[in-house]
């Protein structure tokens, strides 16, 4: 299997009211580089694209990149130098390594808009080495710039940061420390998310589970699910007692407790994210934890209450 580390620069309007909903970040310029299994470097691709949206370059972005209109305008238009790209990835599988997790997305979203094939109906597995990065050399939680992570790495910085070709470069050498047990820790791209339960994602990896659930009309009728709403060992594969039931702080996240009499306290998150139709998906993880992580969710369920008992209190007050 070969490795496309992809990396791509976008453009925006100058202004909220002049962005176009459809594509608020227009692609002007892919940058990759193709490993084989042993991730030795097999193929280069980098393409400028013209502008058909946004057609000044945001000044904050030009002052990062370092383009400008006059060498945009002689890219190629989209549709042909994203076909390109796709054609120069070949026949052989594949899976894309980005630095963060947004570059399909975008990518996926000018691709929609230009009308062309999707790459995919359902979500795409691919390699955030962003993620990978802190997985194998930091904490699992912080999150880098590239330039952190090749200093980190004593990596030499023969050319500039900042454009597509040479952050795919940067993230193609860091790429090729990231060992096949870090590796396991894949992610997924939802810009199309699972339209039927037989699509939807399940992740065992070493510390956590993830799912990622189709979608529901509402919250409410998603919690009403039983995948959804389940908690189960993945460990030891029992169903477990919820020793505190699902509970929203903030209408975004819902926390629970459950508990395995071999492997202990196990902490439920649902995170629910609204698609462009307006509907919801849920995504699941499922993660022991320790007393201390275990009274830290306790105490947010205790400030919930406190907040609704303060404002029943608050109305009662009102009605007199």
């Amino acid at each position: 299997m070969n490795y496309i580390v992809l990396d791509l620069e976008w453009n925006q309007s100058r202004g909220k009211s002049k962005t176009n909903k459809e594509i608020p970040f227009e692609i002007i310029e892919i940058g990759a580089m193709k490993l084989d299994s042993q991730k030795r470097v097999i193929g280069e691709f980098h393409e400028l694209i013209k502008p058909e949206v946004y057609l000044d370059i945001n000044q904050i972005i030009k002052t990062i990149i370092h383009l400008n209109k006059e060498e945009l305008e002689k890219g190629a238009p989209f549709a042909e130098a994203t076909s390109r790209f796709l054609d120069w990835c070949g026949d052989e599988e594949y899976i894309f390594c980005t630095w963060g997790p947004t570059d399909l997305s975008e990518l996926q979203r000018n691709m929609k808009y230009h009308k062309m094939k999707p790459l995919s109906l359902v979500p795409i597995a691919f390699l955030d080495v962003q993620k990978l990065f802190s997985y194998q050399y930091e904490d699992k939680k912080s999150r880098r710039t590239l330039e952190y992570a090749v200093d980190f790495l004593h990596i030499e910085k023969d050319i500039p940061f900042h454009r597509a070709f040479s952050d795919a470069y940067y993230t193609a050498r860091i790429m090729k420390g990231i060992s096949e047990e870090t590796q396991k820790y894949i992610s997924f791209d939802v810009f199309h998310i699972p339209q039927k339960k037989q699509q939807e994602i399940h992740m065992v990896f070493d510390d956590y589970t993830k799912y990622i659930s189709r979608e529901f009309n509402t919250k409410t009728v998603a919690m009403m699910d039983k995948e959804i709403a389940s908690t189960k060992c993945y460990k030891c594969d029992r169903v477990l007692r919820k020793t505190l039931k699902w509970f929203t702080p903030n209408g975004r996240n819902y926390y629970s407790i459950s508990y395995c009499p071999e492997h202990g306290n196990m902490k439920g998150k649902i995170r629910f994210r609204r698609t462009e139709e307006k509907t919801y998906y849920a995504v699941k993880t499922l993660k022991f934890i320790t007393e201390e992580e275990k009274q830290e969710i306790l105490l947010k369920k205790e400030k919930l209450r406190i907040r609704r008992r303060e404002k029943r209190k608050m109305h009662s007050q009102k009605r007199k």
